[in-house]
């Protein structure tokens, strides 16, 4: 029967505590923190290094919990300790004046909250370091104590390294890895089985049912690994260059898919036959099995996944010369739309084929580059050497700060309001003379939010929850009596409780057992004193309230007031790069023969990319914030991908047109260039359309229409100006034509986009839904 209820509650805390995370958190701290505490206490007499070591082993073992290979955690590790030596002193020092201490309070805690943008390291470290600082700044004591409290800390991050490495170690595992290779196997399955439906006629062909069940396996794939990336508040990666690449493979993933889904209704009629576009599918599949495998163990052999890359190349390259010679220049021209439209429909599947090596390509490459990061040698790890052509960590640190800079950034108001916050509360805390004040720090730290109805909430569920352990530490207290050898056997316990109650079960449960275990704490070696529970509920209701006014008062709605204009400013972004990569690919046209090519649209890449990651720190603030969200999140999940896509077609375009050098062409600017710099015009200005309705400032406007007169005008520029001296169809006319392929792949978003935006501004019940215009031209 024991082992049966045990079996019962290791199924329940499996059930409730995925991969028992907290629970090994816990359980680590429940054998550490106590001994810790036993050993200053009782052997080297020393209060203040018991504090200290009892609260840097919490903060080290429970607070955080690095991923990534043994190396870098405790790489981490070393680095947390020597970041709470650095805040201890600072904390001390700063101590000593009132006016100093918020000053000091009020710049590290933007520091340390504003940090966490540049990686999951730093964000998931936050509260640990400021309680590095809080501990100190909130206890003022004479410099004579400073080594003690240094001593106390250096020894609880001595203990914690071998604890982290031999106490129930966490699997070395990326939470991305595995979703991401199951997406590379499904997307492999789905485009040998679209390569044999290309096959010539003879040969079996895969049913229309087949066809329907592998590519819904590849959209169940791609939705588990976008579940896995937004399951966290922030964004899971790190400095380190595998970390950082395989974030970027959920974007080209995410596209991947998107890319496999945008085809017609699958009809037991097979398609044309195109052996070259056949084999770029192939070959693509083949890279992403190779991949797959490389993803599944990061150690393995890349020279596979490189052999496969160049194979792919080379049937990309094949396929665009031999496009040249599927395009009938030198047929009779008809004047209906559906010739113009039949024209350019002869390399549609040479287009596709196109677009899904590109994607798959860079999937490759991230793969690898991925894999090489993670085969350096620990010298290279340990001095930053970085693979590629990736940039360094410093490099990589300083864009993502910047990119967060903007003053509608979600992650700069966050910061702000936390730092405030703790201004406030120190300022309070010694006006009010409390004792214990570092708990209305920690009360205050525990219940703010990115709005101000979240943040009230919490506040409400932190003092209940304070008093519900308040009543249970009273309790066991009177209990006790004078046996307080009891509450030694009853720390461990509880310290175990407190670490896995708040993912387990509730945040009020955590904050019962956060209390009852420093209830527990603060009365060992003391007569049992149930006062203290009277000053706990006090600190916490006075660092809650400082919670809530600041709330109030530093933007109170949050991240879904920012989200929309966090999507505003990426869609503007995004559709500026997408006209410079047509500016520039079109650039490599020209009357006059060879010359230099203006550069590519570097500038605009990285603020299309800036916005992305404000864009999805804002995104994923709003999935965080508790109750009902006042958009479907289907309706924000559409309008984010939307977002992805329109830039990686503009990095399609500029690396269609990057390794060609100038061409010269029959006109001066041809029709050609006419029809496609209309087409990217008018799709760009129907995004910069959206983004103005997303942010209130216009109607969200009706999608692009197609224009067979412009189709017409390219047709008759590729078959008069696009010509080499034998009448065939150049290179340049090939990519002309793709890269119109690529505008109207962003087109074709937009009806999507323009439903999911119009329930997005229309969320106010007290406003009517804004009206749908036409775009004028």
């Amino acid at each position: 029967m024991v082992r049966g209820r045990a079996g019962g509650l290791v199924g329940w805390l499996r059930g409730h505590d995925p991969g028992l995370a907290a629970t090994r958190r816990a359980g680590r701290t429940a054998v550490v923190m106590p001994a810790l505490f036993a050993l200053c206490t009782q052997v080297l007499h020393s209060p203040t290094m018991a504090s200290f070591a009892a609260f840097g082993s919490f903060s080290m073992l429970l607070l955080v919990d690095f991923g990534g290979p043994m190396v870098e955690r405790l790489r981490a590790q070393a680095g947390l300790a020597v970041a709470w030596a650095v805040l201890i002193c600072v904390g001390t020092l700063a101590a000593r004046q009132t006016w100093l201490a918020v000053l000091a309070t009020v710049v590290v805690g933007f520091v340390v909250l504003f940090s966490g943008v540049v990686s999951s390291v730093l964000a998931g470290s936050a509260t640990a370091l400021l309680l590095a600082f809080v501990l100190p700044v909130s206890a003022p004591a004479p410099l004579t104590q400073l080594p003690d409290r240094l001593a106390g800390a250096g020894l609880a991050a001595a203990v914690a390294l071998p604890a982290v490495a031999l106490l129930w170690p966490r699997p070395v595992a990326d939470p991305l890895s595995a979703p991401a290779a199951a997406v590379c196997r499904a997307a492999a399955e789905q485009l040998r089985t679209d390569a044999s439906r290309l096959a010539e006629p003879g040969h079996p062909r895969p049913h229309a049912d087949r066809c329907r069940a592998v590519a819904e396996r590849t959209a169940r794939a791609s939705v588990a690994l976008r579940g896995a990336f937004d399951a966290t508040p922030y964004r899971p990666t790190g400095l380190s260059t595998s970390s950082r690449t395989l974030v970027r493979l959920v974007d080209e993933l995410t596209w991947l898919s998107a890319i496999l889904a945008d085809h017609p209704d699958y009809a037991d009629e097979a398609p044309a036959c195109d052996p070259a576009a056949r084999l770029v599918r192939l070959g693509a599949a083949d890279v992403l099995d190779r991949a797959a495998e490389l993803l599944t163990d990061l150690r393995g052999d890349a020279a596979p996944l490189r052999a496969g890359i160049a194979a792919l190349r080379t049937a990309m390259a094949g396929m665009q010369q031999s496009s040249t010679a599927r395009l009938p220049v030198d047929r009779p021209a008809g004047e209906g739309t559906a010739e113009a439209y039949g024209f350019l429909g002869t390399l549609d599947l040479s287009f596709r084929a196109q677009e899904l090596g590109f994607a798959v390509l860079q999937v490759a490459g991230n793969v690898e580059l991925a894999a090489t990061a993670w085969q350096r040698g620990w010298r290279d790890r340990l001095l930053g050497r970085e693979p590629g052509a990736l940039s360094a960590p410093l490099a990589s640190a300083r864009e993502r700060a910047a990119a967060h800079l903007g003053r509608r950034s979600v992650w700069l108001h966050n910061s702000l309001r936390g730092a405030v916050g703790l201004g406030i509360a120190v300022l309070l805390a010694d006006l009010t003379s409390v004792q214990h004040s570092f708990w209305v720090l920690l009360g205050m730290l525990s219940v703010l939010r990115s709005n101000a109805l979240n943040t009230g909430q919490n506040a409400m569920r932190a003092v209940l929850g304070t008093v519900l352990g308040s009543i249970v530490g009273a309790a066991l207290l009177q209990v006790i009596g004078h046996h307080g050898t009891v509450l030694w056997f009853l720390l461990p316990l509880a310290i175990l409780v407190a670490g896995i109650a708040p993912a387990a079960i509730s945040f009020t449960a955590g904050q019962a057992a956060f209390t009852v275990t420093l209830v527990v704490l603060f009365n060992i070696g003391q007569d049992p004193n149930w006062h203290i529970v009277l000053l706990r509920i006090q600190d916490i209701a006075l660092g809650c309230a400082v919670s809530v006014v600041v709330a109030l008062f530093f933007w109170p709605r949050g991240a879904a007031a920012a989200v929309d204009r966090a999507l505003a400013e990426a869609y503007e972004d995004s559709a500026r790069y997408l006209s410079g990569a047509v500016d520039y690919g079109l650039g490599h046209c020209a009357a006059d023969g060879p010359g230099p090519v203006a550069g590519s649209p570097e500038r605009e890449a990285r603020e299309a990319a800036a916005a992305a990651r404000r864009l999805d720190d804002a995104f994923r603030s709003y999935l965080a914030e508790r109750g009902a969200k006042p958009v479907s999140l289907s309706a924000m999940t559409t309008l984010v991908t939307g977002v992805v896509g329109l830039r990686l077609a503009a990095d399609a375009v500029v690396s269609l047109w990057r390794d060609c050098g100038r061409v010269r062409t029959s006109a001066d600017q041809t029709d050609a260039h006419r029809a496609i710099l209309g087409a990217a015009a008018r799709v760009t200005d129907w995004y910069r359309g959206l983004a103005a309705g997303l942010d209130g400032r216009d109607a969200v406007p009706e999608p692009v229409p197609r224009r067979p007169e412009s189709a017409a005008r390219l047709v008759a520029s590729v078959r008069t100006d696009l010509v080499d001296g034998s009448g065939q169809a150049t290179a340049t006319a090939v990519r002309v034509i793709w890269t119109g392929d690529h505008i109207d792949v962003a087109r074709r978003l937009q009806p999507s986009l323009a439903a999911a935006a119009v329930r997005s501004t229309a969320r106010s019940a007290a406003a009517p839904p804004p009206a749908v215009t036409r775009p004028s031209g």
